[in-house]
């Protein structure tokens, strides 16, 4: 008798989850053995869950929203792009026993942008809507492709700029590193909506959920920049408020982050079978799926 690999996804809600279908396709695609289900999990009870699951015989877990803080502080190891989100999305069983927790959405985000849509972030000039987990998780991936500036700009100021700070001082930022504050000049600064006037940007990723809701952070005429391009983390059958609003700007592609589910969830696919999936194909699914 074979026993077939369990994996899961927890969260709270978890209902709309599509990372059991994506998972299943996967797993067709490679030919690999597996079982992916979705639990609802509350914060509460996250410690118990994982505990079990994984006593259970489960062999690697995706956790999000509102989980991500407690699977990192759950890991016993991580790794370094995991240390540096504080956010973890990816738990993966190791041989020895111990858990290792990683996150994949920023190297998922970067993957969707360059491989799917022929965006490269180098040298860009990236504004990043929200100083969130979700902005936490996507800025090292970003940074590593060497982009001309980064701005994180939040309602909450001293959000953005603790931030900022704070990402710099787990990266041990070199001692000739500027002080990076909101009129600060270096590759990554934090700042208000109100200091945006007058500022352009190729690339604008909204990581906030308001635009799910129909809601949009106050964004300034002209803040797009001619050929520029928007990207929503989130995702809707819908277009979003934000993919609207790029596209009300004469964005050159404005886009949501489906390919980036898929991209991270490939990522995680990777790390517990060692196997790398074709991502375009479900992707393409997908978008018929939502389209139909």
């Amino acid at each position: 008798m074979v026993l077939t690999d369990r994996y899961a996804v927890f969260g709270c809600p978890i209902k709309h989850s599509k990372s059991p279908h994506i998972h299943r396709l996967f797993a067709e695609q490679t030919g690999q053995a597996l079982e992916y289900t979705a639990v609802e999990v509350p914060a509460e009870q996250f410690q118990t869950a994982v505990a079990m699951f994984f006593a259970e015989g489960g062999k690697g877990l995706n956790c999000t929203v509102p989980l991500k803080e407690l699977a990192w502080r759950y890991a016993g190891h991580k790794t370094e792009r995991a240390q540096l989100s504080k956010a973890v999305n990816t738990l993966a069983l190791q041989a020895d026993g111990s858990v290792l927790g990683d996150n994949t959405d920023g190297i998922g985000l970067v993957t969707d942008l360059a491989a799917n849509h022929g965006i490269s972030l180098t040298g860009m000039r990236i504004l990043i809507l929200g100083a969130g987990g979700a902005s936490r998780g996507i800025l090292a991936p970003i940074l590593e492709q060497s982009p001309q500036s980064l701005v994180i700009a939040n309602r909450t100021v001293d959000k953005a700029v603790n931030l900022v700070a704070e990402f710099h001082s787990k990266a041990s930022a070199p001692a000739h590193a500027p002080y990076l504050h909101p009129v600060g000049k270096g590759p990554i600064t934090g700042c208000g909506f109100d200091d945006l006037k007058n500022r352009q940007f190729d690339l604008i990723l909204n990581a906030t959920s308001a635009s799910l809701s129909g809601q949009l952070p106050p964004l300034p005429a002209g803040l797009l920049a001619t050929g520029g391009n928007c990207y929503d983390l989130a995702y809707g059958n819908e277009p979003t408020a934000f993919v609207r609003w790029g596209l009300e700007n004469h964005a050159a592609k404005s886009l949501d982050g489906l390919g980036m589910l898929v991209e991270q969830a490939a990522e995680a696919f990777f790390i517990w079978r060692g196997v790398r999936p074709k991502t375009r194909p479900v992707i393409e699914l997908l978008n018929s799926e939502r389209q139909s």
